[in-house]
């Protein structure tokens, strides 16, 4: 019988059909907030990091030529058989992982996911992130979420057709591709600090950023555990 997927998924689907073609979906150019942010708030000079949606490898294979141990996952098979085999040096640092259903023993120093968040619409969905999040942050530890919008709109795709062809023009060869719709949901900064709130994960700045070329405008979020005082 076969797995019902979850909406969320559907990136698989994309990759596939993307990397069929023999392009890339996004850029090979490194998201300087990962960097910029670690360096402003790491406690250690080796800390342990994870990156949750690591796509097509970018961030993480930058932090890994700077000697940094990271864990690179990704809920997509597709994309993570592509990674081990486009940087075979670091193969064993990619690894499949749905947060939302699975826990690892383990605890890191840094979590981020750059273009996830976002990807997640319902509830439910959004809350396990959170809790992937909290359970795997050490105390001291802290965490970069980037994620679509301008920190004003709010606004939710149809999951229902997160599977379905769409066409979409691809960034560096300008060539149109009917891929997976995937799924999206815009919320702004009021909504996402109390999504943050409500999952005992503490503000420490938030804003606007720029990711370029893939993402012009993107809002982020550095959090940390809340810890009660005693």
């Amino acid at each position: 019988m076969k797995k019902e997927r979850h909406y969320y998924e559907a990136y698989d689907d994309r990759y596939r059909q993307v990397h069929q073609r023999s392009l890339k979906w996004f850029s090979d150019c490194p998201s300087r907030i990962v960097e910029e942010t670690l360096l402003k708030y790491k406690t250690n000079d080796n800390p342990k990091i994870i990156e949750l949606g690591c796509g097509e490898g970018r961030d993480a294979v930058y932090l890994l030529n700077k000697g940094y141990h990271v864990t690179a996952t990704d809920i997509s098979p597709v994309v993570i058989e592509h990674c081990k085999e486009w940087f075979p040096d670091y193969s064993c640092s990619f690894t499949v992982l749905d947060c939302l259903s699975r826990r690892l023993n383990d605890t890191f120093d840094f979590i981020y996911a750059v273009s996830v968040l976002h990807m997640l619409v319902l509830d439910n969905d959004r809350k396990r992130f959170y809790q992937f999040i909290y359970e795997h942050l050490r105390e001291d530890g802290f965490a970069l979420l980037c994620t679509l919008g301008d920190g004003k709109e709010e606004w939710s795709s149809d999951i229902g057709s997160a599977f379905e062809l769409q066409k979409r023009t691809h960034e560096t060869t300008g060539r149109e591709l009917e891929i997976a719709g995937t799924s999206c949901r815009k919320v702004n900064f009021n909504t996402l600090g109390k999504e943050l709130a409500d999952n005992k994960l503490e503000l420490l700045e938030s804003g606007i950023t720029s990711i370029e070329p893939d993402f012009p405008a993107i809002m982020y979020a550095v959090i940390k555990k809340y810890i009660p005082a005693e």
